[in-house]
């Protein structure tokens, strides 16, 4: 199964780690500090022109980190549902 993460990125379903809420996570030190090691490593990828609401975690067997970071214009609840993760009922 394929999540519609935004723009014309899809990833595989098997491939995220997480999806995280970009306002809430962010609260965190360490996300903070996580996110900004990803964007040194280069493992960022900014996949809107609008105001980013999420970011997804993704393994990338191809990137030596092994991980891909995406920054989503779509709220982590809507991507949640897309995924399946949540029933269409919660939120």
């Amino acid at each position: 199964m394929y999540i519609h993460l935004g723009q014309d990125t899809v990833v595989r379903k098997e491939d995220v780690v997480g999806i995280f809420d970009l306002d809430t996570a962010t609260i965190s030190k360490h996300t903070r500090d996580y996110l900004s090691r990803a964007e040194k490593a280069g493992d960022v990828v900014n996949i809107t022109l609008e105001l980013p609401k999420s970011f997804i975690v993704c393994r990338d067997g191809e990137r030596e980190s092994g991980r891909v970071v995406y920054l989503s214009q779509i709220s982590s609840a809507t991507l949640l549902k897309r995924a399946g993760f949540l029933s269409a009922g919660i939120g």
